[in-house]
């Protein structure tokens, strides 16, 4: 078998490249790929060769959404072969003060798969076999696709978002942006059982598919911008909003329909964004971000495995991986897709 990987040496430059097998530790496993996921992170290497401060400053192996089957494990691991796993990417330290309160998503020393952050970078998922921390194998039980596997991180990360959010259940909740975070968040602010889910966009594609996962009304505020004025009433109506695109209208716009005391979960990453401090302050909104997950991923391959939720609406595309160009110009369309998956079993 010859394993292959999706690998970026400079921005617009992927390559599809052979590898050695992997080599295994005692406390890894060998997992056989069979999706990936395209994520925004990657998107931003793969157009602009980073994001923020952090570039690609050698090539790099891409992707941190993945899902796979055992082929090996060492004994005791609780891992079977053919078992299908999802992949965690998070490897914190575990010894730093973060881990040791509980918040490893803050670890000092994070290692993350497909991330360009640290040198030597961290490869990611995006090849065909990989030998993986037996920890952060999660088994999946039978039935359950690989697609649906693979969609266990971005569940992870919209989890962990709703968690710094008030309760939703029987709140008005605004969702700005709906690609494939904003997707999620509507599925689970759904389950929730909010009132009223409100999502914004640029694209009638993606407003589309939010609607099937559970949206109630979907604005296209670049048609209209206006279109959602009647929720700015009364110094607004709005209980939560999730600001989902990082885009800075986005955001002025959620702060302008939030009530008095709403809260405002930023979870889209950008650089420097203006926001109306004033209205911040008159109307004692509370801004909070997130960041990553903790136990969340664990949650999230438990809500798959059971069927608690079901996201395969978002999964617009699946590509074969040696067709992985293809795959990432696409996946960077909001007019044709919302999560693109790399097929790694074709």
């Amino acid at each position: 078998m010859t394993d292959i990987a999706c690998r970026l040496h400079a921005a617009r430059d992927l390559r599809l490249e052979t590898l050695t097998a992997p080599q295994i530790a005692p406390d890894t496993a060998l997992i056989r790929l069979l999706r990936g996921g395209i994520c925004g992170s990657d998107l931003h290497y793969y157009h602009n060769g980073g994001f923020g401060p952090i570039r690609v400053r050698e090539p790099i192996i891409l992707g941190h959404e993945a899902a796979g089957v055992v082929e090996a494990a060492p004994e005791g691991s609780g891992l079977s072969v053919g078992q299908l796993v999802a992949l965690s990417p998070s490897r914190p330290c575990g010894c730093c003060k973060f881990c040791r309160d509980g918040q490893q998503r803050h670890c000092l020393d994070m290692r993350f798969n497909g991330s360009a952050m640290r040198i030597p970078h961290e490869q990611g998922l995006f090849r065909s076999r990989v030998a993986h921390p037996v920890a952060q194998c999660l088994p999946l039980p039978q039935g359950v696709g690989a697609g649906a596997a693979a969609l266990a991180e971005p569940l992870a990360v919209c989890l962990h978002a709703i968690s710094m959010a008030p309760d939703l259940a029987g709140r008005r909740v605004l969702i700005t942006g709906a690609g494939p975070i904003g997707a999620i968040c509507v599925a689970l602010a759904r389950l929730r059982h909010a009132a009223q889910i409100i999502v914004t966009d640029v694209h009638d594609f993606t407003l589309g598919i939010a609607k099937r996962l559970g949206a109630d009304r979907a604005a296209n505020t670049a048609r209209d911008p206006a279109m959602l004025g009647e929720y700015a009433t009364g110094k607004g109506c709005i209980d939560v909003a999730l600001e989902c695109s990082a885009n800075p209208a986005a955001i002025a716009q959620a702060i302008d329909l939030l009530r008095p005391q709403g809260t405002l979960v930023q979870v889209g990453v950008g650089g420097q964004v203006p926001v109306p401090l004033n209205l911040i302050v008159a109307k004692e909104l509370r801004l909070v971000g997130t960041h990553r997950f903790d136990r969340e991923f664990a949650e999230a391959v438990e809500m798959i495995g059971s069927g608690r939720v079901d996201l395969s609406p978002m999964v617009t595309q699946v590509i074969a991986a040696r067709d992985a160009i293809g795959a990432f110009d696409l996946a960077g369309d909001r007019s044709r897709a919302v999560k693109v998956q790399l097929d790694f079993s074709a």
